[in-house]
This record gives structure tokens, C-alpha cells and sequence, in this order.
């Protein structure tokens, strides 16, 4: 063949093989790869997303698996320890801390926040150690109990909501509450003043309880002798504000609650203060007026406790709307999950 001929077929060959791949369908791009989270960094929660793993039963008081624990409770009264169901104390509890006559799903919340309070405090130091126990009757060790006011309100309530505890990221919830948060519930930090970062899930909401709560309860007004003022701040700070001749505030979170007194030139932390003078006589950390008269501190304002977490007045206002323990509960705790440990 000559160099001619053997020319012109090549040339036909690249033709023919350049008009077939034209007539072909065009090859898609392999798709991009998309980059793995980063483990550091949040990432939103996905609604489809699986619930998450409930977090163990603390070793002390586990029973086995779907098993209800058995607490060792400090009876105060009594001076003795007792062992009882974990249901059976939180009826008790419930009763105490709440009134056992209001609606069913604010009571049905309330339980569902005292168990996961109590597992919390047993998973972190172990309850109460000092009494040897996992709680206590004591309500400045641990939660109100009364089981004289046990009533079928109570217990339906308990029974309704057995097992179910708030848990974020893995964790039990501090179960915080309060009776009356006034307009609006309070940080951990300028409620509490809770020593660390503020948990993700305690944050500010509005207070449904304005409209139904009873004047008496809802506004406060009290006087301290300013010796007792004074021996308050020496308490708290170390140091000696003199003979006092004026109280004001120095600072407010941002709820809106005074977290820090300036007593004389001293600043005194509000939380602190108000246990010091009396949590019933100063009930809240919302103050609306406060001056020195002759030998007095007087001060008026609003709400009731420290203002973090539920409010159970608040959660009264809710249920009496028709809304579930769960929704309360999810109200005032944010982005947390209900489970259930034990059946």
C-alpha cells in the first residue's frame, strides 16, 4: 500500500472514531465528595436522627436492665436511713414540692424533673454521702419529700410518667426548678450563681403564670435590720462594710435579676446575699425597689426561688392551657430528650 493510501485510511480511521464519541451520552463528573464533620465543631441536630443513647442507671443503685432502683433515702425527721422503690420517693417528693391538688401534667412534669434531679445527683457525687445515702428529706440537702400528702393525683402522676427522665448530650439534666419565676426564668450563673459554664439546655424563657397567680404570691416586700445586712455581707465576702448607710444594685444578668449588691462600697453576689438574709423573706433576685430607712433594708419585687429551670407555677399556667408534661418539661429545659430507663 502506498504511503499515499495508507495517509488517507488513518485520516478516515481519526474521523470515524471522532464522530462515534460525539453520538455518545456525555459522562457525568464523579460527584464531589462531601467533607465529614468535623468532631469539634456542633453540627445541628437532624429531626430524622435516631434518639440518643440514655445514660446509665449510676452503678450504686443499678438493678439490672429495665429494673427500677432502690434508693437509700435519709429520713431527717427520723434521723435514720431507709430504703425505698424509686417511684415510691419520688410520690413523696412530688407531694412536697408541689400541690398535689393542681393539674395532672404539671404534676406528671414536676416528677419527671425530681427523677431526673435525683439521678443527676447520685451520678455525680453520689447523692447524699455525708448522710450515707442517695437522698435526703431534707430540703436543703436535697429535695422536699411528704408522704402524708401523697394523694391518687400524685400517684397517678408518678405512675403516668414512671421511668422518664430529661437527658441532653448523654447526660441527666440538672432538673432545677423553682415556684415562681416572675415575668421571666433565669441563667444558671445570675440565678444560681452556679460555678461553671451555663448547662446548654437552661435558658430564658417568658413566665405563662402571670395571668393565674395570686398577688400574695406573686410580689414580695420585706425589711432586714441592717445589723443583719451587714453580718450577711462579712459572711459572704470576708470583709467588714462598716456601719451601713447604703445598698444598691451593681450589676443585672440578663434575665433581668440583680446579681450583684454594692453594700456600702462592697459588692456582695445577689444569690449569696439572698440565701444569707432568707430565701422566704428575700424571695427572689428581681428587685423592684430597694433603700435604706432608719435601721432597715427595705426592698420589693417578684417571683419566688432562684428563677432557673421550671417554673411550677408556670407549669401550672401551661397544663390548665392543655399542654402535656412533655411539652412543659421541653418549654423550660431546651433541646433535651424524655426516655424511659425502666418500665
Amino acid at each position: 500500500m502506498s504511503k499515499q493510501k495508507r495517509y488517507l485510511l488513518a485520516l478516515l480511521v481519526i474521523i470515524m472514531l471522532g464522530t462515534l464519541v460525539a453520538g455518545c451520552p456525555q459522562l457525568r463528573r464523579a460527584p464531589e465528595m462531601i467533607p465529614a464533620p468535623d468532631p469539634e465543631q456542633d453540627t445541628p441536630l437532624d429531626p430524622r436522627r435516631p434518639a440518643a443513647e440514655p445514660p446509665p442507671i449510676p452503678e450504686e443503685i443499678d438493678a439490672g436492665d429495665n429494673q427500677e432502683p432502690r434508693l437509700r433515702v435519709f429520713i431527717a425527721e427520723e434521723n435514720q436511713v431507709t430504703e425505698m422503690e424509686m417511684e415510691e420517693y419520688l410520690m413523696g417528693v412530688v407531694a412536697a414540692e408541689m400541690n398535689p391538688d393542681w393539674d395532672q401534667e404539671a404534676l406528671a412534669a414536676q416528677a419527671i424533673i425530681a427523677r431526673s434531679f435525683t439521678l443527676q445527683k447520685i451520678a455525680e457525687a453520689g447523692g447524699v454521702p455525708q448522710r450515707n445515702a442517695h437522698a435526703s428529706t431534707d430540703i436543703q440537702e436535697f429535695q422536699a419529700y411528704n408522704a402524708d400528702e401523697i394523694n391518687d393525683n400524685v400517684r397517678e402522676a408518678v405512675e403516668r410518667t414512671r421511668g422518664q427522665v430529661a437527658v441532653h448530650g448523654g447526660e441527666f439534666i440538672r432538673g432545677w426548678f423553682h415556684a415562681y419565676a416572675g415575668p421571666r426564668t433565669a441563667l444558671a450563673d445570675e440565678g444560681l450563681g452556679f460555678d461553671g459554664p451555663n448547662p446548654p439546655y437552661i435558658h430564658i424563657v417568658d413566665s405563662p403564670a402571670q395571668d393565674i397567680i395570686p398577688e400574695e404570691e406573686r410580689d414580695w416586700e420585706e425589711s432586714f435590720p441592717l445589723s443583719e445586712v451587714r453580718q450577711a455581707v462579712q459572711s459572704i465576702t470576708g470583709d467588714d462594710p462598716g456601719e451601713v448607710t447604703s445598698v444598691e444594685i451593681a450589676d443585672e444578668g440578663p434575665s433581668g435579676r440583680v446579681t450583684v449588691f454594692r453594700v456600702n462600697d462592697v459588692e456582695v453576689p445577689a444569690p449569696e446575699f439572698r440565701l444569707a438574709l432568707g430565701s422566704t423573706e428575700m424571695r427572689a433576685t428581681f428587685v423592684d425597689e430597694i433603700e435604706v430607712e432608719g435601721n432597715e433594708l427595705v426592698m420589693s419585687g417578684t417571683g419566688y426561688g432562684h428563677g432557673v429551670g421550671m417554673c411550677q407555677w408556670g407549669a401550672r399556667a401551661m397544663a390548665e392551657d392543655g399542654q402535656s408534661a412533655e411539652e412543659i418539661v421541653q418549654y423550660y429545659y431546651d433541646n433535651i430528650e424524655i426516655v424511659n430507663l425502666w418500665e
